[in-house]
């Protein structure tokens, strides 16, 4: 038996936003339509760790069953010493037989399938002429939003918050020359979400960075940066008063801080989630309803999203001669 091994390079080049947000869109169609079966992530930290492993099954059934494993750890402080807050690797089974067929680079994975998840919201529940974006984070995934979004919208306009000015300026900076709008560096959180059609939450902050007060009437709003049920970045009055839908209702109702805090709060309830967004694809539920309606689209990452990417990066490395192809 042979594994076929895909770095991070083989990732980036099989994998292009563009593809990736129609590979999503088919992923969360057949989520819908109950062809994916998985439980919650389990997540382990040791008490002395500045991090956590988690571990993300899934399979897929049809003609040609498929068994997925991430396993990956996030370490938020790696962004200190540029690297990836994610480290692992996406595993590949062959449903009928367990046979290992593929491992790839989980950071990259993550990177660009979380993205192109956003994408595909942003392209589902954003205004038709949304055009000015609001990054909040400038990490990787600020980076791979800024591309996945500009796949969905023409924008005009992009501006960026950081915890850190110089991070912002940075990012802008490193970021132009992916885009046709100019992007520039905002002095604060409100400056920055100011007249945003669309707003990207990337960060690993525990407490609110989007204020119900800051969100302009008919804005989009993509919660990614958090899964944990202590963090949020989203205020209790934005998940009040918004349209919220999530990947995955079971996810959200054991994972997200931004709906578990504001129930827990008594502000929302389970009534709230007003659908996945597999659901909208299928025509299960309308979607944004009018133009002024804020909309939020809470991404916790599922492990069908990996095992959807990395399956068409294997097929992909298989046809073009990709890849690393290791006996075990």
């Amino acid at each position: 038996m042979s594994v076929v091994i895909l770095n991070e390079h083989d990732v980036a080049e099989l994998l292009p936003m563009s593809e990736c947000i129609e590979v999503m869109e088919r992923a969360f169609t057949a989520l819908a339509r109950g062809e994916v079966e998985q439980p919650l992530r389990t997540i382990f930290k040791p008490p002395q760790v500045k991090g956590v492993m988690a571990m993300m099954p899934t399979f897929r059934g049809g003609d040609a069953p498929l068994f997925g494993l991430k396993a990956i750890c996030v370490f938020p402080g790696n962004a200190a010493i540029g690297k990836d807050a994610h480290q692992g690797a996406v595993i590949l089974f062959d449903g009928a037989t367990g046979e290992v067929k593929a491992m790839a680079n989980a950071s990259a994975i993550t990177a660009i399938r979380t993205a192109a998840v956003s994408g595909l919201a942003t392209r589902t529940f954003a205004r038709a002429k949304a055009s000015t974006l609001a990054i909040i984070g400038a990490g990787v995934q600020a980076r791979t939003h800024l591309m996945a979004i500009a796949c969905v919208r023409k924008l005009e306009r992009v501006t960026v918050a950081a915890s850190r000015r110089e991070s912002a300026e940075r990012f802008a900076h490193e970021m132009q020359s992916r885009v046709e709008c100019p992007i520039e560096a905002a002095d604060s959180l409100p400056a920055a979400l100011r007249g945003a059609d669309i707003i990207v939450a990337a960060t690993t902050s525990r407490d609110p960075v989007v204020l119900r007060d800051w969100i302009t009437p008919g804005a989009h709003i993509n919660a990614v940066g958090t899964f944990s049920p202590k963090a949020r970045e989203l205020d209790t009055a934005t998940m009040a008063a918004a349209a919220v839908f999530v990947d995955r209702r079971e996810s959200a109702f054991n994972e997200a801080g931004d709906y578990l805090i504001a129930a827990g709060e008594g502000a929302i309830g389970p009534e709230s989630i007003l659908a996945e967004l597999g659901e909208v694809l299928i025509g299960k539920h309308p979607g944004r309803t009018s133009a002024e309606e804020v909309t939020v689209f809470k991404s916790l990452g599922l492990a069908m999203e990996d095992l959807a990417a990395a399956e068409y990066c294997y097929e992909k490395a298989v046809r073009q001669g990709r890849g690393t192809i290791v006996p075990i």
